[in-house]
């Protein structure tokens, strides 16, 4: 079966080799209650995160990095993953949060056709995304948890294997926010979308374009502005990223958002930027 899950679509026949994603068969680093979700989506007990291998995008810098590369991982089948699912569940989790599932959809409605959880279901990707393969996703997912990486596709293609990152995640970012927003009420999150934004160094005229962006889109769609990056990944040869953001540049992009009218907001503290975030790999 050639594979085009993601906008590479590589055609790899991914039960004979490797694809663009670099990985096979469902490889898995880590799942959890992970608690440093948006609040609505961790909320109380946790988000119950299933952290993926491989990746098509390649940011340079990368904190996920040895999952996206691969270098480090654990293999199971759809059954397992069904499994994990249900371990999730029963041990409180608020919902079940693929980190990273683009180029896993298929195996993934595979595992929700065993079992699917009566928990949400989150879709958290890196925003590089075919549309088509977003529409299979949407009947079974209900809360969307995209990046928006870059505006400026110049960026995309310095930082990432991809110079095309704009095109497909522009329409996939309309796509998913299109999903209706469901609060219980007390705040946790059944249903809806959250674009997430992580200000990189000597990029904010990026970001502050990516602020009007979303302004665009339907107003009950969160934004979550990170400023939490930190050198890490390949970026030796990346001089602007060997540093964190400055105040001034968290000020910029800050401004933006409220000069936008961006209304449900998560601003991300400036003293963010660590490695706390990264979570201790099991696999």
């Amino acid at each position: 079966m050639e594979c085009t899950q993601c906008p590479v679509a590589c055609g790899v026949d991914r039960t004979l080799s490797k694809g663009a994603c670099g990985v096979k068969e469902i490889k898995i680093a880590k799942y959890y209650l992970h608690p440093f979700e948006e609040p609505p989506v961790s909320f109380k007990n946790g988000s119950g995160c299933v952290f993926f291998c491989g990746c098509s995008l390649k940011c340079a810098f990368c904190q996920n990095f040895e999952l996206s590369r691969v270098t480090r991982g654990k293999v199971i089948d759809k059954y397992g993953l069904a499994d994990i699912f249900k371990q999730l569940e029963d041990t409180g989790a608020e919902n079940i949060n693929l980190v990273n599932p683009t180029h896993y959809l298929n195996d993934i409605m595979g595992a929700i056709e065993i079992y699917k959880p009566k928990i949400p279901i989150v879709y958290n990707t890196h925003g590089y995304e075919r549309e088509d393969a977003l529409r299979l996703a949407d009947s079974f997912v209900d809360i969307w948890l995209t990046d928006l990486k870059f505006m400026d596709n110049a960026l995309s293609k310095r930082y990432t294997a991809r110079g095309d990152y704009a095109d497909y995640a522009l329409p996939a970012v309309k796509f998913m926010a299109q999903k209706q927003l469901k609060l219980t009420e007390d705040g946790k999150m059944l249903s809806g979308c959250i674009v997430r934004h992580l200000i990189l160094p000597l990029a904010t005229y990026d970001s502050i374009n990516v602020v009007k962006f979303v302004s665009t889109l339907p107003k009950d769609v969160y934004f979550s502005l990170m400023s939490q990056y930190t050198p890490y990944g390949d970026i030796e040869n990346l001089k602007e990223l060997n540093r964190k953001i400055t105040k001034r540049e968290y000020d910029r992009v800050v401004t933006a958002v409220r000069e936008n009218g961006l209304k449900n907001v998560f601003l991300q503290d400036f003293d963010s930027a660590n490695t706390d975030f990264i979570p201790h790999w099991d696999f």
